[in-house]
């Protein structure tokens, strides 16, 4: 019987292990989110402005290739897309991802008026999908991260100052300011805001004011509104009126901005200062 040497074992046993050395286990596992977070920008009455911002680690080199995302607004879906990224993973470090979306968060004018009425915050929230390669292999990692926003209220409009000059027994002037007053922590910006202004029953100016104006945070807008109560303005009725030095007015129209209609009416007496 041949016997086996023992310098020819040991080559074989050495030959088995450098073998093993040069074949290195590949890193292997999904990747994974470290961190995430949205947060608001800005926000307007009806639209707002979102950020996803994550970490993303893999166990190999990898690229996040795109986000496939939802924009949600109190429980509903408001807008659906697609953001691309393009960043390299090394193995084992996380990398930063961001990615933002401006969008209407309120659907209609009487999603609008039911916020408003409740009241409090909701939540806007970015979820989906990141799509990452690694190779030939694609794989999706789901995200989903949300913020508590202010729910927007609808403003009120109010006359924020008014004062009548008696010039002659026939001839009134009343200075009219009318105040829009924004109850949001953010800008409201407005189409316009109508109004009619009567006194005595008798319609006497009209127009439009705050055309593509904006009012600031928690702020009242003020819009100055002039009428004059003359023979040819109110008719030949006047003097009687003005002699009685008071004059019941009313003011009625509509202030107006994207989903939102708010009609008002405001009523009261203008009591008459003395000639200029």
């Amino acid at each position: 019987m041949r016997s086996t040497s023992p310098l020819f074992l040991l080559s074989a046993l050495l030959t088995l292990g450098l073998g093993c050395a040069s074949a290195p286990t590949k890193p292997s596992g999904p990747a994974v989110l470290t961190s995430q977070e949205t947060t608001v920008l800005s926000q307007g009455i009806t639209e707002a402005a979102v950020r996803y911002r994550a970490q993303v680690a893999s166990p190999a080199p990898a690229v996040v290739e795109r986000a496939d995302y939802e924009l949600v607004s109190d429980g509903q879906v408001v807008k659906t897309g697609s953001a691309k990224l393009d960043v390299h993973l090394v193995p084992g470090v996380p990398a930063d991802i961001s990615f933002e979306e401006r969008a209407p968060y309120v659907k209609s004018a009487e999603d609008l008026a039911r916020l408003s009425t409740q009241g409090g915050t909701l939540l806007l929230a970015l979820r989906g999908t990141l799509v990452v390669r690694s190779g030939d292999q694609e794989e999706k990692v789901p995200f989903a991260a949300s913020r508590a926003a202010r729910v927007p209220r609808l403003p009120t409009v109010v006359v924020a100052e008014l004062d009548g000059a008696r010039y002659s027994p026939e001839e009134v002037q009343i200075n009219l300011r009318l105040g829009v007053h924004n109850p949001n922590p953010f800008p409201l910006k407005l189409e316009g805001m109508t109004f009619q202004v009567s006194v005595a029953g008798k319609s006497l100016e009209t127009g439009t004011l705050a055309q593509a104006d904006s009012v600031e945070a928690s702020a009242t807008g003020v819009y100055p509104v002039e009428v004059a109560v003359t023979k040819d303005t109110y008719g030949p009725d006047v003097k009687a009126l003005i002699s009685k030095g008071v004059l019941p007015y009313g003011v009625t129209g509509e202030l107006t901005a994207p989903l939102m209609r708010v009609p008002y009416s405001l009523s009261g007496e203008v009591k008459l200062n003395v000639s200029r």
